[in-house]
């Protein structure tokens, strides 16, 4: 834990520009990718399009959404 509250010691006389690089590295260092998920929301997207080309999929404006979800 040492370790860690060493590291937040330093970025925390960062500038605000370094902090938010520094909190993209640590979030990308994360973001492990999985081939299958990956070709899953991809087959999910292209299924999508293909309904809604064909008429298959209604649509939803912004509006509706924001209204239902009261934002």
């Amino acid at each position: 834990m040492l370790a860690v509250q060493s590291i937040y010691d330093e970025a925390m006389v960062m500038q605000p520009l370094e902090k938010v690089q520094l909190i993209d590295k640590l979030l990308m260092s994360l973001d492990i990718p999985n081939q299958t998920i990956e070709q899953q929301w991809n087959d999910e997207a292209e299924d999508r399009l293909k309904a809604y080309s064909n008429g298959k999929l209604k649509t939803v404006s912004m509006k509706e959404v924001f209204d239902k979800y009261e934002i």
